[in-house]
């Protein structure tokens, strides 16, 4: 799992306050996840494209992953075409196993 590689900050960003969160992660057993809330800095979800202006779920997030190197690029994002759906876990881990390879490489 990508929380588990060493020199990586994994962060759970969701609109849910944080002992929600904490529940979340907690039930399905993430102990190696940050978690932030957007409840206070909504600005997150217009930054990153996910806010979801109309519909029902007006004022939630739209699910999406992104790796963002230290000095704040964004290397790699997916986002979900369907709030239900998961994003592509293997493809993440593909992605940072390639990162990885690079990295030793270099």
């Amino acid at each position: 799992m990508a929380a588990d590689r060493r020199g990586l900050l994994v962060v759970f960003v969701s609109a849910d306050l944080p002992f929600a969160q904490k529940r979340f992660c907690d039930e399905a057993g993430l102990s190696h996840l940050s978690t932030l809330s957007t409840m206070r800095g909504r600005e997150f979800a217009h930054d990153y494209g996910l806010a979801i202006l109309d519909g029902p779920l007006a004022g939630l997030t739209a699910r999406a992953v992104f790796v963002i190197d230290g000095q704040g690029v964004v290397r790699y994002r997916e986002l979900v075409d369907e709030i239900t759906d998961e994003p592509d876990y293997a493809a993440l881990e593909a992605f940072l196993d390639d990162q990885q390879a690079l990295w030793r490489a270099s």
